[in-house]
């Protein structure tokens, strides 16, 4: 393992973590929009995993503007978060209450993908690499707007997980 000598050592470390966890979240996503039942969801889950690609093009162009090979390494922390959701979706579950779970799930997915590109931004701006900044402000923005949405969509879920089965 290298060692880390400064804060651009450690900013590569973390991109390349993200740039891990972005490609597990696009590996994971197409189960979950299997699984869901509420087309509003569906819908959600499917322009997220768009946008998620693009994540994945843009951390490509934030490793080229300082210099460096796009590669990851291993997010075992996505990992986690990604395998309670699939444990989550084998669970025997009413198609609102699995639903309700699936949001639960993305949005522990979205909100360790905030709190690491709102890092990695950081990072960023003190090293003074603007086109970084700015692409991962991009990238953080849409993640906030998918957290957004799930929580929106879930009021609806939520209420429908609330009723007893065949009360809909």
């Amino acid at each position: 393992m290298a060692k880390l000598e400064g804060l651009h050592d450690l900013f590569l470390e973390q991109l390349k973590d993200m740039y891990d966890s972005e490609k597990q979240i696009i590996k994971a996503l197409p189960k979950m929009i299997k699984e869901a039942e509420n087309a509003q969801l569906k819908r959600a889950l499917e322009e997220h995993l768009e946008e998620t690609r693009g994540h994945v093009e843009r951390l490509e162009r934030v490793f080229e503007s300082v210099e460096s090979k796009a590669r990851g390494q291993h997010c075992p922390g996505m990992e986690g978060i990604i395998d309670e959701g699939k444990e989550l979706l084998e669970k025997d579950a009413e198609p609102a209450v699995r639903d309700a779970g699936i949001i639960a799930s993305a949005q522990r997915v979205e909100h360790y993908e905030m709190a690491a590109y709102g890092t990695l931004i950081a990072y960023a701006k003190d090293m003074g690499h603007r086109e970084a900044t700015t692409l991962l402000q991009q990238t953080l923005k849409e993640e906030e707007a998918a957290d957004r949405k799930l929580t929106e969509i879930s009021r609806s879920v939520n209420t429908d997980a609330m009723q007893p089965v065949g009360a809909h």
